[in-house]
């Protein structure tokens, strides 16, 4: 059985803890950086992170695996491959050719979905590629991301009523 501590020994032995100067996705300065997309390119990090969510779903009743474009991409996909469930891709925004869609896969009208991502600081991303599943019909059981930094996620995820679990919390790495 994989656990979080092998998770947060092989994520310190890649270097995907970096410190310095850095500027967030949210828009925030930080101290530290967590490069997980050096992480999710390594074969051993992506199984992990994939049987380590694997344990946490129940099979039953979940129709789909979500991941917002680009970090959790490969983390769905993995996951997918594992479970069998059937992969859909969020894009950030509609794509001016071919079939112009914000989801890639098909999703059903009230599929059960667990969506995962790679690092969460407040979540409004990953909260916002939800909102698109939702809007879409499908039904969101739980969000699954694999470092989340603690900082407003969890409470963002509570004020939106949607289930969310990190894999690691920054504080549990250092």
């Amino acid at each position: 059985m994989t656990s979080k501590n092998y998770l947060i020994d092989i994520l310190k032995e890649n270097q995907v803890f970096k410190t310095g100067d850095f500027v967030l996705s949210s828009g925030k300065k930080s101290n530290y950086y967590i490069d997980m997309k050096k992480a999710i390119t390594e074969p051993n990090i992506l199984k992990t992170i994939a049987e380590l969510i694997n344990e946490k779903i129940t099979y039953e009743g979940i129709d789909k695996v979500a991941g917002p474009a680009l970090g959790a991409v490969p983390i769905a996909t993995a996951v997918s491959l594992q479970s069998k469930i059937p992969l859909l891709m969020i894009r950030k925004e509609k794509k001016g050719y071919g079939t112009s869609k914000l989801i890639e896969g098909e999703l059903n009208e009230e599929d059960n979905v667990i969506v995962v991502e790679d690092v969460t600081t407040t979540g409004e991303s990953l909260i916002k590629a939800i909102k698109t599943i939702q809007e879409n019909g499908g039904i969101v059981k739980k969000a699954f991301v694999v470092v989340d930094r603690e900082e407003g996620a969890i409470d963002s995820f509570k004020d939106e009523n949607i289930e969310f679990e990190p894999l690691i919390s920054v504080n549990e790495f250092f």
